[in-house]
């Protein structure tokens, strides 16, 4: 399953779509690639109720900007539009789990 969301998909993507997890992220950074077999286990166990996405901040930069995002990885929890959680870093799959849960029970 391709997660990549580009910036030209965006807005479409946040407005069919209830909640939806971003992971901002880049090819050269360790710590993202350590996250992303967790984040493509968890956008296929969660599909039909989460959207998970990734976006890579050097080939988006427009849409990383304009989240603010200044460290990666970082991941945007969206509901119904509205920005309802952040965190910047590596998060363990568990903890990953839970924050997809709440942000599902939004």
């Amino acid at each position: 399953m391709d997660i990549q969301l580009k910036q030209e998909d965006f807005q479409k993507t946040i407005e069919s779509n209830k909640k939806v997890l971003i992971d901002f992220y880049a090819d050269w950074c360790g710590p993202c690639q350590t996250l992303m077999p967790t984040v493509h286990k968890l956008a296929d166990e969660f599909d039909g109720d989460v959207l998970i996405k990734k976006v890579n901040v050097d080939e988006n930069a427009e849409l990383a900007a304009s989240f603010g995002v200044r460290s990666i990885p970082t991941l945007v929890y969206i509901a119904n539009g509205d920005e309802v959680n952040r965190q910047n870093g590596l998060i363990s799959e568990s903890d990953l789990r839970a924050q997809i849960n709440q942000l599902k029970s939004a």
